[in-house]
């Protein structure tokens, strides 16, 4: 008889491996070269993949301790508290590493469609933690020219008209400031003049700003007011280039030093600790820019938690609430408020750096350096 050999259009290939992993990507390229191309090369491809990924709300988390020896952990916030198989470890590339530095801190100040912005020392890196793919950008020449820096605020994201992915840069000194991006695509810093709204972002006593939160095209931190006497969130337009100002609810009274801005489900969000009574509250936004649409959905209890803190990170496809214990472990709540657990995935003594990431084959614009 006849051997008959099994064949599969290069279509059907194709849609089968969009929906695979990328790490099991990555192990099949060396299937063929067929397929090494259309993994390693294609960006309609890495495109349509980070899409399908993105819509199936698979989070991720990725940890990296603050001192050195700078260890890094990715979790699968999916998944049970207790499924080890969700812990995975990543390696640096080893050009983020100064060996003649090796106490100086690897700082995360965002995340955007798969990469982490890393500070380190006067150096950002850009990096696909699933891929390698990474690039470094020095700081700005102009904060350099500050005659005393005080305080830094950034943010991470991607201009969809352009292409382009964006670091944002407000640098404070004694005597002046600097509000500025630098762009992939152009590879070069520009600044902007926006008088108006940089002289109060400084004014905020206690409260860790420094890395703002992604959210619909924008990024957004928190601000003072002192010509309004009130606390604001500002969010930057990466399209439009432009800051404009978003009011807090009527009802809420919290120290923005006990605050964050984080996304929940599909909205802007904001959460609060109340250390009088140990509960942590969460505000949406409901309608973007909408200032009578925020609303409070949930009051969280959190003296269960050993750290009595929680720092929420996202919500999972069944509705759980997922965030930190401050520390070193994960904290899972259900959509009702209920604590549904905590656990320690490390045991360092100190804190660690955290951040929400989406799996890509995404690459950055210009050259870039696989490991």
């Amino acid at each position: 008889m006849k051997k008959i050999v099994p064949y599969l259009p290069n279509e059907l290939i194709t849609q089968i491996l969009l929906r695979l992993p990328v790490k099991s990507l990555i192990r099949f390229k060396c299937v063929r070269k067929s397929w090494f191309s259309l993994i390693s090369s294609d960006t309609h491809f890495a495109n349509s993949q980070f899409q399908l990924t993105s819509a199936t709300r698979t989070h991720r988390a990725l940890f990296i301790s603050i001192v050195s020896p700078h260890k890094i952990r990715s979790v699968d916030l999916e998944a049970s508290l207790d499924d080890d198989s969700a812990f995975a470890s990543h390696k640096y590339p080893t050009s983020l590493i100064n060996i003649s530095h090796p106490f100086s801190r690897i700082e995360i100040k965002g995340s955007c469609r798969g990469f982490i912005l890393l500070l380190r020392r006067s150096t950002f890196y850009i990096w696909n933690p699933s891929t390698g793919v990474h690039k470094k950008i020095p700081l700005s020449p102009l904060s350099f020219n500050l005659d005393e820096v005080f305080e830094y605020f950034y943010g991470f994201g991607y201009d969809l008209s352009t292409d382009d992915y964006l670091i944002v840069s407000i640098s404070y000194g004694t005597n002046s400031s600097y509000f500025e991006f630098f762009s992939l695509r152009a590879n070069k810093w520009e600044q902007i003049d926006d008088a108006t709204h940089i002289h109060y972002l400084n004014n905020m006593e206690g409260y860790d700003c420094e890395a703002g939160s992604l959210f619909n095209g924008a990024i957004h931190w928190f601000a003072c007011r002192p010509d309004l006497e009130n606390n604001v969130i500002v969010a930057f337009d990466l399209m439009k280039k432009k800051l404009l100002d978003m009011n807090l609810p009527y009802q809420f009274d919290h120290e923005l030093s006990n605050c964050g801005l984080w996304v929940f489900r599909e909205y802007l969000s904001l959460w609060a600790m109340n250390y009088d009574n140990d509960t942590v509250e969460i505000w949406v936004m409901k309608e973007y820019k909408v200032h009578s649409s925020w609303t409070k959905t949930h009051v969280l209890l959190t003296h269960a938690i050993p750290t009595k803190y929680f720092f929420p990170l996202c919500s999972t496809k069944s509705g759980d609430i997922v965030g930190t214990n401050g520390i070193i472990g994960f904290v899972k709540y259900n959509d009702e408020g209920q604590l549904l657990g905590h656990h320690s995935y490390f045991n360092q003594p100190y804190r660690s750096y955290v951040v929400m990431y989406t799996d890509s084959l995404l690459s950055l614009p210009g050259d870039n350096v696989q490991v």
